[in-house]
């Protein structure tokens, strides 16, 4: 996978994948997500994403909107904990199109008043939502319990009252201090010289001032694990079990995506889906997740089931956990679990706008791509000792929280 780069005198970088395809992708990837947020400012991040699209010096909403559809493209955007991405797909020919129209949301928004009166209706609404699917919102509240007091652990759409406060000048003051030049990386894949590439984005976003990070991220500590058991109106019963986890750059994150994916990954034949739901039928749905970040992560376990299986298929979960921990992996084990994770990987990179995002988030961590052969290398040099090793840090019951919504 031959990735080209280049960094714009204003510490801008760029990053491209040249393809043959007949779409092309293209984003603006920013350090800079809900964690970064003040007291004050739950869900500023996100409502920011949203209000981009309603005005800039020389657009009104609707022409943001149409700019790319008029031409068969899409433009879209995401908040994370971590980054705040706008991008766009469309066809190669609309290239420079498409970067000028990024580079018009992300720096000329004028954040027009009646818009953003407009906008927190919407996502109010967005929040709302959330109450009625247990589900999703099991997610935020276990991870707010588990990073608890801590800006990493507020739910990225904030709380109707935060959002309400909103006004333009937290907005300005939220992006000047943390839309910051050295802080982004222009992400594409498509069917474009680079050169070129380099010179329609030196024309656009040359002229951008330089801007460094002078504050730094607040680190988590002090994991306390917790047992909490509400009530909902359901049917179901829903459960989170997990613990704090290895960071992004932790020397041990790729034992733990191996680990993780071995356990309750996406594939059918997981660990947990083959003993909880096939082999007694317990749950319909059940899964285990890893997430990095770039001081902490977190590790956890999500099911649903009949409110009176709901303890034996935890006590089953449990069991599961012990076992990798009690001794490693055989090597048939670890050799499927490889071939699958290099596997699901290699489909995963055949999503152009997928490998676009993230060759963008690998800059912006590691200021590094590694090409596929690496990663695979990465993952075969992962040995049973070490999973077992990852798997007592992250599996201990005396590390393990959890929360119930119970029916």
């Amino acid at each position: 996978m031959h990735i080209e780069q280049h960094r714009l005198a204003n510490n801008i970088r760029i990053v491209h994948k040249r393809t043959s395809g007949a779409v092309a992708h293209c984003g603006i990837i920013i350090n800079c997500g809900s964690r970064d947020e003040g007291e004050d400012e739950q869900g500023l991040a996100h409502y920011i994403e949203h209000v981009i699209f309603k005005g800039t010096k020389k657009r009104k909403a609707y022409h943001i909107l149409s700019r790319m559809e008029d031409v068969g493209g899409e433009i879209n955007a995401f908040t994370t904990k971590e980054e705040t991405c706008v991008y766009s797909s469309f066809m190669p020919e609309y290239y420079e199109r498409s970067l000028e129209l990024l580079q018009d949301i992300v720096f000329e928004s004028t954040f027009p008043s009646k818009e953003l009166v407009k906008e927190k209706t919407v996502v109010i609404d967005e929040i709302n939502s959330y109450k009625d699917n247990p589900s999703e919102q099991i997610f935020d509240d276990f991870e707010e319990l588990l990073f608890q007091d801590h800006s990493i652990g507020r739910n990225i759409l904030g709380t109707p009252k935060h959002v309400k406060s909103f006004n333009k000048k937290m907005i300005s003051d939220f992006i000047s201090r943390n839309y910051l030049s050295d802080e982004m990386v222009i992400s594409s894949v498509g069917n474009i010289e680079f050169k070129k590439l380099v010179q329609m984005i030196e024309k656009l976003f040359g002229h951008i001032p330089k801007s460094n990070r002078t504050k730094i991220r607040s680190p988590f500590k002090n994991y306390q694990p917790f047992h909490k058991e509400v009530s909902h109106s359901g049917f179901q019963t829903h459960a989170k079990l997990g613990s704090i986890a290895q960071k992004a750059t932790s020397n041990k994150k790729t034992a733990m995506i191996l680990l993780n994916n071995i356990l309750g990954g996406p594939g059918m034949n997981s660990r947990l889906n083959l003993s909880i739901r096939e082999k007694y039928g317990l749950t319909y749905s059940i899964e285990s997740h890893y997430t990095p970040y770039s001081d902490t992560g977190i590790f956890s376990i999500y099911l649903a089931s009949d409110k009176d299986s709901t303890q034996r298929c935890i006590s089953l979960v449990k069991k599961e956990l012990k076992l990798f921990c009690k001794k490693p992996l055989g090597p048939q084990q670890i050799k499927k679990g490889k071939l699958q994770l290099i596997g699901q990987i290699a489909i995963g990179q055949e999503s152009e706008v997928n490998l676009m995002l993230s060759i963008a988030k690998s800059i912006l961590l590691y200021n590094r791509i590694d090409s596929f052969e690496e990663v695979k290398n990465k993952i075969n040099n992962v040995t049973p000792e070490i999973v077992q090793e990852v798997a007592n840090e992250v599996f201990d019951p005396s590390n393990l929280s959890s929360l119930i919504y119970s029916t």
